[in-house]
């Protein structure tokens, strides 16, 4: 498998495929969420985002706990104990397997993604407890046919497993994602669950628009999609919406849990810029507004 500890991967491979003079969505995305692994070209993608949007950023953090939230309920409440996460970007806080291995330690986990920094963070960062696993590969989502062929070394697609595609199929136009989709759910077993988000066209349009333009000068492509548009992807795969259906990403089962790391003294808070600033907004001061991110789970019958 050509995975995070392939000895076939060496740091210089992996650095010349990094490409410092573009932003990178997982680089970008990491900038959002307050992490530390990007380059310059990703915080002023970043940053040129936020001029437009102030509270933009929200939608990552309120994005990355949906994921939080929809893992913890699969793994609780219908046992599920396989995971595919393809799109996975950067090892962050509350990665699939810390959270599915916290509450059933014997939980598999396979991450998937093409980013050279992700690949190089994942040897470091993406362990497994003994009880369970995590692998990664090191491929596209457009790849998916080598994704499935490579996730079949961890995991058993005879059991139910839980798909990620949180925050990916923006990046890939209409006919090839409801392909890829289809072709991916068509590969997994009855009882399996599909983790889904996406930037949407339909809530709070004027600001989202001013931020996808802001992200297309830096050279990042978007394809916005309506609450019509991404139920498609569970309808016409013949899948079961789990309540509360697509809703925006904030009102998808709130717990109002989401970590948030203590705030520093004044002094030190004012001496930072906006971007190192994220880190220390408390998401649950926010509910719906401003955070356009379509988010829904669904059960393949």
């Amino acid at each position: 498998m050509a995975d995070a500890l392939d000895p076939g991967h060496t740091t210089a491979d992996i650095r010349s495929r990094i490409d410092t003079t573009k932003p990178h969505p997982a680089r970008v995305y990491d900038v959002m969420l307050g992490g530390k692994d990007h380059y310059p070209v990703d915080r002023e993608a970043a940053a040129a985002a936020i001029a437009n949007h102030p509270k933009g950023f929200l939608t990552a953090r309120h994005n990355r706990d949906f994921l939080r939230r929809a893992v913890t309920a699969l793994v609780e409440k219908e046992g599920i104990r396989q995971f595919l996460d393809i799109g996975a970007g950067l090892p962050a806080a509350q990665n699939v397997h810390q959270i599915a291995q916290a509450i059933a330690p014997e939980s598999r986990v396979v991450y998937a993604d093409n980013d050279p920094i992700v690949l190089a963070h994942a040897r470091a960062l993406l362990t497994s407890g003994p009880a369970g696993r995590t692998e990664y590969i090191d491929a596209d989502l457009r790849d998916y046919t080598s994704i499935l062929r490579e996730a079949a070394g961890t995991l058993d697609f005879d059991q139910p497993i839980a798909l990620g595609l949180v925050a990916v199929l923006h990046f890939i136009d209409d006919d090839e994602a409801y392909r890829i989709v289809r072709e991916l759910l068509d590969a997994l077993p009855s009882g399996s669950w599909l983790i889904f988000s996406h930037m949407a066209s339909d809530l709070y349009p004027e600001d989202t628009a001013k931020v996808t333009e802001s992200f297309k000068k830096s050279g990042l492509t978007f394809y916005l999609r309506s609450r019509a548009e991404v139920e498609r992807f569970f309808t016409e795969n013949g899948l079961t919406l789990a309540e509360p259906g697509v809703v925006p990403v904030p009102q998808w089962r709130p717990d109002g849990a989401a970590p948030v790391p203590p705030t520093p003294d004044s002094g030190y808070y004012e001496s930072l810029d906006l971007i190192d600033r994220i880190k220390y907004h408390d998401i649950n001061d926010l509910t719906n507004a401003y955070v356009a991110v379509h988010a829904a789970l669904g059960r393949k019958p």
